[in-house]
């Protein structure tokens, strides 16, 4: 594969928050991947009332601050309004605007050519569908374009704090797995999206790549980070040391675990 050529990549803010938002958030990883990586990052469609925003705060125990998102509650800038791909029943067994989100998604596609997709939290777990979904397409008429797919398949999907959302429509895209290659990047001290939680998304990615880092609900950032985020967005499928301190090869379906403690960006 090419790495001199510049890589265009999706990326999908994560529940609560914006496209500007994530921007800033990932601001050094930006950087560090200076011109080789085009990242387009585009706001979720469903604006979130501050009742949708209490009703999680109420079911999760969580704040704004927790979710990456606390420029939605401090700031009036229009860009920063927190967003949605989809909102969930009290059960948890729906995942409410997900078709619209994907249709959105399918208009964004079908006008350009992005080679992957990187998202955050609820963004992660729309990364992957939209992943799955161009694999097999068919699954959802909806978001066939004149009978096909809008977009060919990824070449590879980013999955920060991603998990398998439950619904009758992401099971159909997801199961019984898909293959897109996926990186899976997981916060050891996460308590959004628990262990438990981000297992289920990688039960049903069978060509994966899991690494670990020691902080919680953010997409890490330090110098071995951002370097191991320009050099996998460049080249996903070669061999990349892990990010850790100890620097090891960890391959396709493997699991490296990084060391160094981490702290959420400014």
């Amino acid at each position: 594969m090419a790495t001199s050529t510049t890589r265009k990549v999706l990326m999908l803010h994560g529940y609560a928050q914006s496209a500007a938002i994530f921007s800033k958030k990932i601001g050094a990883v930006r950087k560090a991947c200076g011109k080789d990586i085009n990242f387009v990052f585009v706001d979720a469609p469903h604006i979130l009332s501050p009742v949708d925003i209490a009703a999680t705060f109420a079911t999760t125990n969580t704040a704004l601050d927790d979710l990456g998102a606390a420029e939605a509650a401090t700031e009036s800038d229009p860009a920063l309004t927190p967003r949605a791909w989809w909102k969930t029943d009290a059960a948890k067994t729906q995942t409410i605007g997900l078709e619209d989100s994907l249709t959105y998604l399918r208009d964004i596609l079908k006008g350009d050519h992005y080679d992957g997709v990187f998202g955050f939290s609820q963004g992660a777990s729309m990364a992957a569908l939209l992943a799955a979904l161009l694999e097999r397409p068919e699954v959802f008429p909806l978001f066939l374009v004149d009978g096909k797919a809008p977009h060919p398949p990824f070449q590879f999907c980013v999955a920060v704090a991603g998990f398998r959302p439950r619904s009758p429509l992401c099971d159909s895209i997801f199961l019984p797995s898909f293959s897109t290659p996926t990186l899976h990047v997981l916060g050891r001290t996460d308590v959004i999206v628990v262990e438990e939680r981000s297992k289920t998304l990688l039960d049903v990615s069978s060509n994966k790549r899991v690494e670990w880092h020691d902080g919680g609900h953010f997409v890490p950032s330090k110098a071995s980070w951002r370097n191991f985020f320009r050099s996998y967005l460049r080249d996903p499928l070669s061999a990349i040391p892990s990010p850790g301190p100890a620097a090891v090869s960890a391959p396709q379906s493997g699991t490296a675990t990084p060391t160094t403690a981490e702290t959420p960006d400014a």
